[in-house]
């Protein structure tokens, strides 16, 4: 059976940037935390 894609919305995606950029944690724990992977 084929997987769904998830789709994010803009401001989820500007949020999670703005904590990437303002932490300083690396991406695999913030994609962790928000619930997405690392590649989103």
């Amino acid at each position: 059976m084929a997987k769904t894609r998830r789709e994010f919305t803009p401001a989820f995606k500007r949020e999670a940037v703005a904590l990437l950029e303002s932490s300083g944690r690396p991406p695999t724990q913030i994609a962790a935390e928000r619930g997405s992977s690392p590649s989103c």
